[in-house]
């Protein structure tokens, strides 16, 4: 057993569950998982899986910490503003647990780096907030064969899937992006807080479920719910013949970096009068 008596105190109730025990926690420790995004979902994900024991935990994210991410990035502090996001990740991941290797990209993942980068993990978690990048996310994991979990929230409700090899992918439930107007985005149509650590820390589940092999995956499941009535539910997939990435005809074999529309909110209130 590698774990010193410091550790082995600090997941002792990990541990103590028969279904992972010593053996489920070394798999945790061998476990590498890239962080796609350190915002609403990022925050939590990281947390959970630093304080869990993760090996390495990797962070890409361009973006610096604004007063009005903190509302539900709880991973970034008051003092933080205006801090590169993933510089201030790896601080607090370093205060929560020493024993966790942190990678830090500060740089948007896209179409040239993202091989390179996810080349080095065996799990990818989508935390972003636009479309064309969790299609990107979606190609480049299908691609080259590594499992990931998509994540997604808007106002009071959130979605989420995990994805592995030979099972339905992002494409086979949303072919394509969406057109321009269709779709608005967090910081266009608000989003509570709570929800991005409510679907936050189920990625953070499955992320250790498949790590230590623990219960099923939602896999070919779409898990989505409403925070206002706390109504989950849970629709079917199945992978498609016909997506255009996992597909039997795939027209989809080299990763494409979709432009990033922006949504006229104004046209979206004007419509729900």
């Amino acid at each position: 057993m590698d774990f010193t008596e410091d550790q082995i105190t600090r997941y002792s109730r990990h541990i103590l569950l028969q279904d992972v025990g010593v053996e489920g926690q070394e798999k945790i420790k061998a476990g590498k998982v890239l962080i796609i995004g350190a915002g609403g979902l990022g925050a939590p994900v990281a947390f959970y899986l630093a304080a869990a024991g993760l090996g390495t935990i990797g962070i890409i994210d361009g973006d610096v910490v604004d007063l009005s991410n903190l509302q539900r990035q709880i991973i970034h502090f008051t003092a933080d503003v205006n801090k590169p996001k993933v510089l201030s990740a790896k601080e607090k991941i370093n205060q929560l647990n020493p024993d966790v290797k942190v990678n830090i990209y500060q740089e948007l993942f896209t179409s040239e780096n993202a091989f390179d980068i996810i080349t080095d993990y065996d799990f990818i978690v989508d935390g972003t907030d636009n479309f064309p990048v969790k299609f990107l996310i979606n190609d480049a994991c299908v691609l080259a064969g590594k499992p990931f979990s998509h994540g997604g929230i808007l106002r009071f409700e959130g979605q989420t899937f995990t994805h592995t090899p030979g099972n339905a992918c992002y494409r086979c439930l949303f072919n394509s992006p969406p057109p321009p107007n269709a779709v608005p985005t967090c910081s266009q149509a608000g989003v509570l807080g709570a929800i991005a650590g409510m679907l936050g820390t189920i990625q953070a589940a499955e992320v250790l479920k498949y790590f230590t092999g623990v219960g099923e995956l939602l896999t070919n499941r779409l898990l989505s719910f409403n925070a206002k009535t706390m109504d989950f539910r849970t629709i079917r997939t199945k992978r498609s013949g016909r997506c255009p990435v996992c597909g039997e005809h795939p027209t989809v074999t080299t990763l494409i970096d979709y432009e990033q529309t922006a949504c006229d909110l104004a046209s979206h209130r004007k419509d729900k009068r």
